[in-house]
């Protein structure tokens, strides 16, 4: 919801979000009084994040450029999907934000440190990512028979396609344990939402 919210003012004309297939009732039914005017889809989700997101391309229509959000980044501020929109209509045809990686990366094989990586060339992507329709429906089509990927970029950068990158923000952490919910609600508390 927090998610949807918040791009809901960002000027898109369609929200599509996919959802477990138990919950698209639900998730309708929560998800309507948060995106005013703007039309709302929910559709079933498939089994992998590919399948989620070419089921809710195929709902889409016609349009020229697609935001693929991940729900598990609800603190992203609307400066962030700003930025995205900017570059696209800029002539961007893939565009993820991103931050430098403060950690020293090691590489590891067997519980063992193959190297360490050189974290001034490493970034951590966030979402929204955002594509023009042509490039996102052309990297799905091709990834049909590969192995699932952990974002859409990395489809489109498969084709060849420049892959843009836009300044990201701390606040747009994925939120994938009890660590981060417990961050993500002190957040959402001091906000005040």
């Amino acid at each position: 919801m927090h998610a949807v919210r918040t791009i809901a003012t960002v000027g898109v004309e369609r929200i599509v979000v996919a959802a477990p297939p138990h919950l698209v009732a639900a998730c309708n039914a929560m998800l309507a009084p948060v995106t005013g005017d703007i039309a709302l889809t929910v559709v079933a989700g498939g089994t992998t994040r590919r399948m989620s997101v070419t089921a809710c391309l195929r709902e889409l229509g016609d349009t020229d450029l697609v935001l693929v959000h991940d729900a598990a980044r609800p603190l992203v501020p609307v400066t962030v999907f700003g930025r995205v929109l900017a570059a696209l209509h800029a002539g961007a045809e893939a565009v993820v934000p991103a931050i430098p990686v403060t950690d020293t990366v090691k590489q590891v094989d067997s519980a063992r440190v193959v190297r360490t990586l050189e974290r001034r060339a490493l970034y951590a992507v966030q979402t929204p990512q955002g594509f023009t329709r042509e490039v996102l429906l052309a990297a799905h089509d091709a990834s049909r028979a590969a192995a699932d990927a952990t974002d859409d970029a990395s489809l489109v950068e498969a084709l060849g396609v420049a892959v843009s990158v836009v300044e990201g923000v701390a606040e747009g952490f994925k939120i994938t344990g009890s660590v981060d919910l417990q961050l993500a609600e002190v957040m959402l508390a001091h906000r005040g939402t």
